[in-house]
């Protein structure tokens, strides 16, 4: 399932609490069908972290590599009964890319909140594939560079970003004891990372086309209560 979010770019300058606000009730609200199913058969809570390895698309003007950062939050998986599931999570993740423009070079540091929705496709019971979509609220952003050149944002850097981020995704996930999960997974932006710069505002570490986000995710994970579900399952299985 994809949740896609149309939003206008907003500046940092007059990005006000109560706008804050509702962005966040839209995520909650985004999660908020899957949370009623995970009530209907008992929640299956879980924590997750791992590491990152993001990069932005379309970036070769600013010969754009990888940047390794990490991923770390919570998940809602309700009990599986068949070969479709789901699981909602909220994650916060740090992303970016290092660039080198003639003799700069630096670093981007982007910190995104994450919302990812996903329909889980159980092929056995130690084995999932995962298919969704996200959304992200951009928290902070950073540069760091070898030039002043980056200064050109001064503190206004934010006013750079669109704030807001959606896009798809996929990955694995294999079970291999009780409550344990290892996972991989990719993210891909539909949205544009920045906004247009005024003539003669680009700083070097823009590139001078549109790009866009993809963040590779690595991770471990444990499940709250999963032992515990089976053996319930057991117990009803032999009392019948």
């Amino acid at each position: 399932m994809t949740f896609v979010l149309l939003t206008n770019g907003i500046s940092c300058g007059n990005f006000k609490k109560n706008d804050i606000m509702r962005k966040y009730i839209l995520l909650v609200l985004a999660a908020f069908p899957v949370a009623v199913l995970a009530q209907g058969g008992g929640i299956g809570i879980g924590v997750k972290a791992g590491l990152n390895f993001a990069n932005v698309t379309k970036a070769s003007s600013i010969n754009n590599s990888s940047r390794t950062g990490f991923n770390a939050g919570i998940f809602i998986a309700p009990p599986s009964r068949g070969i479709i599931s789901s699981r909602t999570e909220i994650i916060f993740s740090k992303q970016g890319y290092n660039y080198k423009t003639g003799s700069t070079t630096g670093n981007v540091d982007l910190n995104y909140l994450m919302l990812p929705q996903y329909m889980v496709i159980n092929i056995t019971r130690y084995f999932q594939i995962q298919l969704g979509g996200q959304m992200a609220i951009l928290l902070n952003a950073n540069v760091d560079s070898n030039s002043n050149n980056a200064a050109v944002a001064g503190g206004k850097i934010m006013d750079f970003y669109n704030r807001f981020d959606y896009g798809y995704g996929g990955g694995i996930e294999v079970h291999p004891a009780s409550g344990l999960l290892i996972g991989a997974r990719i993210n891909i932006s539909l949205s544009d990372m920045y906004k247009q710069p005024e003539p003669g505002q680009q700083p070097s570490f823009l590139p001078s086309i549109d790009v866009k986000n993809n963040v590779f995710q690595a991770y471990l994970g444990w499940q709250f209560g999963k032992d515990r579900n089976k053996k319930k399952k057991k117990k009803k299985s032999d009392d019948q």
